[in-house]
C-alpha cells in the first residue's frame, strides 16, 4: 500500500520592533528515493525574500533565503505533498552473514564510505557511555537484531521524554546521566553507543506521522514538530530507521528530511537577525503531517 500525505511546517519569529535578517537556511523537503516520491512542494515567507534550492555534501536539500526588508515578525511556511511507500523493518531483510553478530564485518569499501558514521563524535571523559554500551553485549548477547531491539527497549523502559526550551542537543553523557531528553537527545545517545559497538550510524531529522491526529487510536511522542531518530547501516539490508523515542523501526510514520554525522549538521531552520538583544520575543513552530488517502502502489507493478 502507498500513502498520499501532506506536510505543513510553519515557523514564526516575533520581535519588539523591526529588525533586519541575515541568510536563513532550512531543511524541510523529504528525501526522495525508493520509499518516497514528492508530488509538489513550496516555500513562502511573510517578508520578501530571494530563495534558491541547493544540496549539501550529504545530498540533503537545503532552502537558502535572503530577506530584503526589516520586519517585527517573520513567518516561513513550507508545504509538501508526496507518495510514501513505507519502510520495511529489519525482519523483512535477510542480513548477510557478516552482519548477524556484533561486531559487524564491513568490507574495505564500506569502511571507506562509512568512516564518518563509524567514528564516535562525542567525548566520554568518565567512560560512563562506554560502560553503558558494553551492557548491551555482555556475556553472549551479540546477535545484531537482539542488540538493536534491546537498546530500543531500554529507552522505553528506563528513560523519560522531556521537552525543553534550550536550543541544541544534549551530550550523550548528560542524557544518560539524567535518563531523560528530547527525541534529538535520544537519537544522539543511541548513535554514539552503536558507533562504539562498530555500527555505522547516522542522525536523521524529519517528520513523524501521528495516526491519532487522523482519528487513529494510538498517539506517538514528538508529533507536531520536527522529529529526530537514527539510521543504522546493516549489510544486506542497507540503512534502516530506528526511533528510540517511539520504538519505531518500520512503517509509514517516519519521514526523513536530512541525514548527518552529528545533530549540528541537521538543523531544520537556522539564520541570523540584527537588532537589540531584548528585541527577540520568541518563536512558534507548527508542524502538521496528514494522510490524505491511499495512492496507487506503482511499485507492485
Amino acid at each position: 500500500m502507498a500513502v498520499l500525505g501532506r506536510i505543513s511546517h510553519t515557523t514564526t519569529y516575533r520581535y519588539a520592533k523591526p529588525v533586519t535578517f541575515g541568510t536563513h537556511r532550512a531543511m524541510f523537503l523529504p528525501r526522495r528515493g525508493a520509499s518516497a516520491r514528492l508530488v509538489s512542494w513550496s516555500a513562502t515567507s511573510s517578508v520578501p525574500a530571494k530563495m534558491h534550492w541547493t544540496t549539501d555534501a550529504r545530498s540533503n536539500t537545503v532552502t537558502v533565503m535572503e530577506f530584503s526588508e526589516p520586519a517585527s515578525e517573520l513567518t516561513i511556511v513550507f508545504e509538501a505533498r508526496g507518495v510514501y511507500y513505507g519502510v520495511k523493518g529489519i525482519e523483512a531483510f535477510p542480513l548477510e552473514s557478516r552482519a548477524d553478530e556484533v561486531p559487524l564485518q564491513y568490507t574495505p569499501d564500506e569502511w571507506t564510505d562509512l568512516a564518518g558514521y563509524l567514528r564516535p563524535h562525542a567525548e566520554d571523559p568518565d567512560a560512563t557511555l562506554a560502560a553503558w554500551t558494553k551492557s548491551f553485549v555482555a556475556g553472549d548477547q551479540d546477535r545484531t537484531t537482539d542488540v538493536l531491539h534491546r537498546m530500543l527497549h531500554i529507552f522505553r523502559d528506563t528513560f523519560t521524554y522531556r521537552p525543553r526550551d534550550a536550543e541544541g542537543t544534549q551530550s550523550p553523557g548528560e542524557t544518560l546521566r539524567t535518563r531523560s531528553g528530547t527525541c534529538r537527545d535520544y537519537a544522539w545517545l543511541m548513535i554514539e553507543a552503536l558507533r562504539r559497538l562498530g555500527f555505522a550510524s547516522r542522525f536523521v531529522t524529519g517528520y513523524l506521522y501521528d495516526a491519532a491526529l487522523d482519528g487513529g487510536a494510538v498517539g506517538v511522542t514528538g508529533s507536531g514538530a520536527t522529529h529526530a531518530w537514527l539510521q543504522v547501516f546493516l549489510p544486506g539490508a542497507g540503512w534502516l530507521d530506528y526511533d528510540p523515542t517511539n520504538q519505531i523501526s518500520a512503517g509509514f510514520d517516519l519521514i526523513p528530511v536530512a541525514v548527518a554525522r552529528h545533530p549540528a549538521q541537521a538543523i531544520p531552520l537556522e539564520g541570523s537577525w540584527f537588532g537589540e538583544a531584548n528585541d527577540y520575543l520568541g518563536m512558534t513552530v507548527n508542524v502538521a503531517v496528514q494522510k490524505i488517502g491511499n495512492a496507487p502502489d506503482l511499485s507492485a507493478r
